[in-house]
Order: C-alpha cells, then sequence, then structure tokens
C-alpha cells in the first residue's frame, strides 16, 4: 500500500478538527465561562453527566464535521459498532457490571452503586465522544501512513489538544503524560484497525481513564477494586478482540478469493 501524506483538502479538514476540539473542549475544560457553578445547583447526576457532555463536545463536533467531509472523498472503514454489535454489546457490559457492583464513592451523596452506574456510563459516554474524534476520524485520515508514524502523529496531537503544558503539571509530568498519549494511540489503534469499531476503541480508553485521569471516578475505587477491573477487563476484551480481528481477517480474505 502507498504510504502518502494527507492532500491540501485533507490539511484542511484535520485543521477544522483540531480548531473546534481545540476551541471548544477547552472552553468547558478550563471553565472559561465559570459555567461549573450554575450546573453545580443541578441533581448530582446531571451535574456529572453534563461536565461529560460539554469537555468532549469539541472533539465530539470536530469529528462529525471531519468525517461529514471525509466521506465525500474517501470510503470511512471504521464505524459506531465496526463488524460486530453482539461484541461490542459484550465488551461495554463487562466494566458496566464491575464498577456498579463494586461502587465508587462520591461527594454527591450518592448511593455508591448508583453513583458507578452513572460514573461508568457518563465515562464511556466521554470516551465514546474523543474516540469518534482520535479513531473514528483522525486515524482514518492518516490511515495510508506507516503505522509508527501515524500513532505518534496522533498522541501527539491528543497530548496537545488536552493543554496540560498551561497547566501545574511539571515537565516531568508533561513528559509522563505525552509517552502516555503516544503509547495509548499505537494500543487503542490496534483495536480500532482490528475491529473497526469505536465502542471497542472506547472501551480501552475507558480503562486508561479509571486507572489514571477520571474526574468522574478519582479515589471513588480502591486501588484493589482498580486492578481487578484492570484485569477483568484486559483479559476478556484481548480474547475478544483477537477473535473478532480472525474473523475480520477471514472475512477480507474470503472476499479477495470471490473476487
Amino acid at each position: 500500500m502507498k504510504h502518502s501524506l494527507p492532500g491540501k483538502t485533507g490539511l484542511i479538514r484535520i485543521g477544522i478538527f483540531l480548531a473546534m476540539a481545540l476551541v471548544i473542549s477547552n472552553i468547558f475544560r478550563f471553565d472559561l465561562f465559570q459555567l461549573r457553578d450554575e450546573l453545580s445547583l443541578l441533581p448530582a447526576w446531571l451535574f456529572v453527566l453534563a461536565n461529560v457532555l460539554l469537555e468532549g463536545s469539541g472533539v465530539f463536533l470536530g469529528a462529525i464535521v471531519g468525517l461529514s467531509m471525509l466521506r465525500r472523498e474517501k470510503v470511512v472503514t471504521v464505524s459506531l459498532c465496526g463488524t460486530s454489535a453482539k461484541k461490542c454489546a459484550l465488551m461495554l457490559a463487562i466494566p458496566v457490571i464491575l464498577l456498579t457492583g463494586f461502587g465508587v464513592e462520591n461527594t454527591f451523596t450518592l448511593n455508591s452503586n448508583l453513583y458507578g452506574l452513572i460514573a461508568v456510563l457518563g465515562s464511556l459516554i466521554y470516551c465514546l465522544m474523543e474516540e469518534l474524534g482520535w479513531r473514528g476520524y483522525l486515524q482514518e485520515e492518516l490511515r495510508f501512513l506507516p503505522p509508527r508514524q501515524k500513532y505518534v502523529t496522533i498522541g501527539v496531537v491528543w497530548y496537545l489538544w488536552h493543554l496540560t503544558f498551561l497547566t501545574e503539571a511539571s515537565f516531568g509530568e508533561n513528559i509522563f503524560f505525552l509517552s502516555m498519549m503516544i503509547l495509548g494511540s499505537w494500543g487503542i489503534g490496534q483495536v480500532a484497525d482490528a475491529t473497526k469499531s469505536i465502542i471497542a476503541a472506547a472501551c480501552f480508553h475507558l480503562i486508561i481513564q479509571i486507572m489514571m485521569f477520571n474526574a468522574l471516578i478519582k479515589d471513588g475505587l480502591t486501588s484493589n477494586e482498580k486492578i481487578v477491573v484492570l484485569i477483568v477487563c484486559l483479559l476478556i476484551w484481548f480474547v475478544i478482540v483477537k477473535k473478532w480481528e480472525k474473523e475480520n481477517q477471514s472475512s477480507i480474505k474470503a472476499e479477495a478469493e470471490v473476487q
């Protein structure tokens, strides 16, 4: 396959996506309009979901625009469920069951099990919104690049989108975060390539969120509970993704033989 950089129209699409992702999401992430105090008057579960939707809105809206433009020029190979809605449902069910069962301690005076359900569903919505941008749009836009170049580029852009360098994070923390974004882009990117599913990618994104950065869960799970969630999810998901990948490869091979 020929490797090439996006053409002029591709660069325009990427520019529009990045501008929307950076401006819209970070308006709400850094609370520039001071909406958080107003939102805090809502019931706790609405406050949680509203923050999730607003912070992920830039990447989500940028992806919608980018994908609508990309589809006019190329076939987009990644979709919400990829090639198996059943496998997506199974992957989603596992963290929902685990976090609802364990319960997540919170400051909203909500029952921990109920909040666990709200937190995991809200986190999944957020991850889906992000993954529509990073794997659904940007990885598709760059899919003709060599894998290493593609994953590193997405990882760097993903890091820049967070604007961590504008916070009080140290130089070492920024380097660590950049490394995690590149590593995450490689791992989640391969899941998206194997399954053609944004939901599958979002599940692995969720694990990164739970273990390190998730604002909804924070310290609501104990270290042991996080380890159990990590091990159970990764083990089951690995089996699902490997089987999924083999089925996709067999399907592609069968189609090629027919042609």
